[in-house]
């Protein structure tokens, strides 16, 4: 016997709809003050970590999980080398305004490490930042 989902369209095994709904609990579980939620994605030799702030819209979510799990969307953000990247947002500024990256985004990749990636992107969205709360990084890339 297969169950139908509202909102999917896809026949799921009954055992499943319990499995599924104790793994939303868990994920449900709050999150420590100030801490974003991880989204991770394996993408072509590489781990795509998306951090869920509360500033990103729903659009910007789109096009993160986009960049995390689209070869094409990655390499536009993140370019075709190996090693390791992230991308940094202004608060204020946002992510995407008027369907491109807002002004200030930071998307740097190929530096040696991961904390290397994380300070020059948080770097390069400072100097462009113009208002509003530090820069955060929204994207993380390692190789594998």
């Amino acid at each position: 016997m297969t169950h139908r989902l509202p909102h999917c369209p896809f026949p799921f095994p009954p055992g499943l709809a319990a499995a599924s709904l104790g793994l939303a609990l868990v994920l449900a579980a709050p999150l420590p003050a100030g801490a974003a939620e991880r989204e991770t994605y394996q993408l072509q030799g590489s781990t795509v970590t998306v951090i869920a702030h509360d500033f990103l819209n729903e659009q910007e979510m789109q096009t993160l999980r986009l960049v995390g799990t689209d070869p094409q969307a990655l390499a536009l953000f993140m370019g075709d080398g190996a090693g390791h990247g992230a991308i940094a947002v202004a608060p204020a500024q946002g992510f995407i305004r008027d369907g491109m990256p807002a002004a200030g985004v930071a998307a740097l990749a190929q530096l040696p490490d991961a904390q290397s990636a994380r300070d020059a992107a948080l770097a390069m969205c400072e100097e462009e930042r113009q208002s509003g709360p530090g820069c955060t990084v929204v994207l993380e890339l390692s190789p594998d």
